[in-house]
């Protein structure tokens, strides 16, 4: 069964960092996908960033320059490190895993940026 386990989030001031941490167990990890997505209230879930097996990572162009995603394919772990964070990044963050048609999602971790 695959478990993808979302840590790191929390409250803190505009222009601070955070970084969320997603381990995963159950599956191949360094065949998937991986990456996160963001909901914020009242709005649709969004990609975030995501990193194939091979080659650099992708991201959303609202945060371009601030986050940087890798992972980790012997600790089967992938990290998001968010800087100068805005109010607006403030969200519920969720991991993914993708291989082939197969997505699977942890439980979310919530991020609140004060302004």
């Amino acid at each position: 069964q695959v478990q993808l386990v979302e840590s790191g989030g929390g409250l803190v001031q505009s222009g601070g960092s955070l970084t969320l941490s997603c381990a995963a167990s159950g599956m191949s990890f360094s065949v998937h996908v991986m990456g996160w997505y963001r909901q914020a209230p009242g709005k649709e879930r969004e990609l975030v960033a995501r990193i194939a097996p091979v080659g650099g990572p992708d991201y959303a162009d609202s945060v371009k320059d601030r986050f940087t995603l890798f992972r980790d394919n012997k600790q089967d772990t992938v990290y998001l490190q968010m800087n100068n964070l805005k109010p607006e990044d403030t969200a519920v963050y969720y991991c993914y895993a993708q291989f082939s048609d197969r997505r699977h999602w942890g439980q979310g971790t919530q991020v609140t940026v004060s302004s």
